[in-house]
């Protein structure tokens, strides 16, 4: 102990000197406590390899998934379609009649139908497609 000071207070793991902060001193950590600063180097090929690590290969869009599971998805994604659909017709009939700041003003805080909507379409769309290449890969192969 040299001035009072544990000397754990200022340990590091890379060699540089870490102070206490003032908020640590304030609460009392100087005695029973200490920060250590952990510094890791890597170079440009280690920061590749590890961003690359849990990337998805290209041999997922190319697996088929089971046929339950894929008619049962696209039947949940047909009656999502079904109710944004008739949640859309509805907002088409409140906006006759209406500037486009009252449309505006009162469509804040709900939802979009016709987003929803081209978004339902799109995910639907694109399993589908990504089912049928799988499927012929899949008799063509095997």
């Amino acid at each position: 102990m040299m001035l009072g000071q544990e000397p754990r207070q200022t340990t590091s793991n890379v060699g540089h000197l870490k102070k206490s902060s003032i908020q640590a001193l304030i609460h009392g950590l100087n005695r029973h406590y200490y920060s250590m600063v952990i510094d890791y180097r890597k170079n440009r090929l280690e920061e590749q390899m590890l961003t690359n690590l849990y990337k998805k290969t290209w041999l997922v869009g190319l697996k088929a998934c089971h046929f339950e599971r894929h008619s049962k998805s696209n039947r949940d994604i047909i009656t999502s379609m079904l109710s944004y659909s008739s949640q859309y017709n509805e907002c088409i009939k409140d906006e006759e009649g209406k500037t486009a700041e009252e449309v505006l003003v009162a469509s804040v805080g709900k939802i979009d139908p016709k987003r929803h909507l081209g978004n339902s379409v799109e995910e639907l769309m694109s399993h589908n497609i990504l089912q049928l290449l799988g499927t012929m890969l899949t008799v063509l192969v095997f």
